[in-house]
């Protein structure tokens, strides 16, 4: 049987595909949740919850949807590369709303961060948490920022926060990198439900990949909240292999086509990063 939270969960970016997935979930599980989200939420508010929508930017709202949270889950924000402009608040400015909200109620913050925050690294090296972060836009850089705000709230507020750099969360993998990256739902969900379970847990890092055999990744902090991934991608690896795209940066680097978003460098012949 599931354990319940003490306090309530808040949880951004509600309305979003991870969002709603996780709603379904631990609403499943009993978990009183403040759902929050500047779009509508799509589906039936389930018993025990409430939804309130609410911009990022608004750092009194934010303050009062989390008061007398102990968890926040925050899954808000712009998911895909953007021009800076678009970036800037709800990415760096709501994220900094975010932590004052934890630093004030004493909650632990779950930071949707990405893959991204190092997709300049090349997928023929396998990396651990704490390599070097290679962002591989301004997306990617707003999720180095959120490491590493969680990184200064814990040392100076005792704020605690775990990091987790998801991969590729869909229904199923669609194509060969994602043999390496894919996180499935069940498993994003079950890490979320580890990580506000956790009795303690400091400020770390934990790849969001499930079982994958091809996974780019190595070590993390993972141990510390008592998660393991259940799924695997390795069960569609015959019919996503050759499943490629024609540009070198793509399928050179662990961001993939992320990295070549706007990307004016063109000397690929050697690796760019030793």
């Amino acid at each position: 049987m599931s354990q319940i939270p003490a306090r309530p969960v808040l949880l951004t970016g509600a309305s979003g595909a991870l969002g709603r997935q996780l709603t379904r979930h631990l609403a499943g599980l009993g978990w009183k949740l403040v759902l929050t989200d500047i779009a509508a939420f799509p589906d039936k508010v389930p018993p025990g919850c409430r939804f309130e929508r609410a911009d990022l930017a608004d750092g009194v709202a934010i303050l009062r949807l989390a008061e007398g949270c102990g968890t926040i889950l925050h899954f808000g924000g712009v998911s895909v590369e953007r021009p800076f402009s678009e970036i800037l608040m709800p990415n760096i400015a709501g994220l900094y709303h975010i932590y004052e909200a934890a630093r004030r109620e004493k909650a632990r913050v779950i930071f949707a961060s990405s893959n991204h925050a190092v997709g300049f690294h090349e997928r023929a090296t396998k990396i651990d948490a704490d390599c070097q972060l290679l962002p591989d836009g301004y997306y990617g850089l707003s999720k180095v920022y959120g490491e590493m705000m969680g990184r200064l709230y814990w040392y100076k507020h005792a704020v605690e926060n775990v990091n987790i750099r998801i991969g590729s969360s869909l229904p199923e993998p669609v194509n060969e990198r994602m043999l390496s990256t894919y996180l499935s739902f069940a498993d994003l969900c079950r890490f979320c439900e580890r990580a506000t379970l956790a009795e303690r847990t400091e400020s770390c890092i934990v790849w969001g990949a499930s079982d994958n055999q091809r996974s780019f990744w190595g070590q993390d902090d993972r141990g510390r909240i008592g998660w393991a991934p259940v799924d695997s991608a390795d069960s569609y690896a015959g019919q996503l292999s050759g499943v490629v795209t024609p540009d070198l940066a793509t399928e050179t680097y662990q961001g993939g086509p992320y990295t070549d978003i706007d990307r004016t460098r063109t000397d690929l012949a050697t690796p760019l990063f030793k």
